[in-house]
């Protein structure tokens, strides 16, 4: 009778691969039970879906008031008709198949394990998504599994719950043998979506900038910055964008833009003149007023006296009008450079601006 009670458990091994389970420790089956299981296996594995279902079903119901050996038969029905009902893509009712087969006295508590992670994977095929996370919890207090942690984790950044899912991201990080390079893109693009979300962007800029190097990808580096400017770390977003400038990472015009304004916003504007200024020298951008303004702006900002002068100078010669020739005017004079300044104030004063006369006034 145990030989062919094994033989039923290994071939339900063998065809239902979802579901697995050991006669060990758990109490004798009589023969007819035996051989019923058996024959419904056969069914299962010809296809009668329906019919085992049903057989399954009674059988399961009959037996589950009885004795512990009733109720481990019980069980093993119950099992039969999850699996013929997972089959048909019945996932609910076979997950709740399985949660009354685990709860029956003639279960052990291995077992009882075994159908609860089991259990887990149905309700999150069938979408429920709650019911899952509670079981999957559930089984996780007492196992260690790399792969069910980052299903826990993706379950919960899919129901948004951002803090529970951060705390067993971690876990599953920690169970990685090698952050990054150990990870898959779909696991390394789920940790940085819940490290931002849960609000903790350094962490998550911190957890990328270890994977960064001259190999990766424009991607990469292009979200490494993203993820300094929303933790509020300009300089390094600036730091991060340059690197990959000069590594040849990021080569479009926005690109260069961006890279201006990056460096602008993190109180390094020396570093935008230099780059502005050789695009300029280059031909990489148009002489227009809009880039000459700008560059007047980044040096003035650096307060390098002699560029910003020089390129304030540019810039009204360019445009030719009165407020440019006086702003240019007066940022010389407030940096001792008179002899500029005075000639500045007259030629905004030639063109008509009574304030630069005033300016001009102040030299006699």
């Amino acid at each position: 009778m145990q030989r062919h009670l094994s033989v039923l458990l290994l071939s339900m091994c063998l065809i239902l691969t979802t579901w697995s389970f050991s006669a060990l420790a758990s109490p004798a089956l009589q023969g007819g039970v035996i051989d019923d299981l058996n024959t419904l296996q056969a069914q299962l594995q010809d296809g009668a879906l329906s019919s085992v279902v049903e057989r399954a079903t009674a059988q399961a119901e009959r037996l589950a008031p009885g004795n512990q050996s009733d109720q481990w038969a019980s069980a093993l029905y119950q099992q039969l008709a999850a699996g013929a009902l997972a089959r048909q893509d019945q996932h609910a009712a076979a997950a709740d198949r399985l949660a009354i087969a685990r709860g029956l006295k003639g279960v052990d508590d291995a077992q009882a394990a075994r159908w609860l992670r089991e259990e887990a994977s149905l309700r999150r095929a069938a979408g429920q998504r709650d019911q899952a996370i509670d079981l999957l919890s559930e089984w996780l207090s007492s196992h260690q599994d790399s792969d069910a942690t980052w299903q826990l984790t993706r379950l919960l950044a899919q129901q948004e719950r951002w803090d529970e899912a951060a705390q067993w991201l971690d876990q599953a990080l920690e169970q990685e043998p090698a952050i990054n390079e150990g990870l898959s893109e779909a696991q390394q693009a789920l940790t940085l979506v819940i490290y931002r979300n849960a609000g903790q962007g350094g962490r998550a800029l911190g957890w990328l900038l270890d994977g960064l190097n001259a190999q990766s990808e424009a991607a990469e580096w292009r979200q490494a910055a993203g993820l300094a400017q929303q933790a509020g770390q300009s300089g390094v977003a600036a730091g991060l964008w340059e690197t990959a400038w000069q590594l040849g990472k990021l080569t479009e015009q926005e690109d260069f833009w961006l890279l201006i304004q990056l460096h602008l916003a993190a109180g390094t504007p020396a570093r935008a003149a230099e780059h502005l200024e050789l695009a300029l020298n280059e031909g990489d951008i148009v002489r227009d007023e809009s880039n000459l303004r700008m560059l007047a702006s980044a040096w003035r900002q650096a307060k390098d006296v002699e560029k910003a002068l020089s390129a304030w100078q540019t810039l009204a010669l360019h445009t030719q009008t009165a407020a440019d020739w006086r702003s240019y005017g007066q940022l010389a004079y407030a940096w001792g450079e008179n002899n500029q300044a005075k000639q500045a104030f007259a030629r905004a004063s030639s063109l008509g601006d009574e304030e630069a006369e005033q300016w001009l006034a102040s030299f006699k």
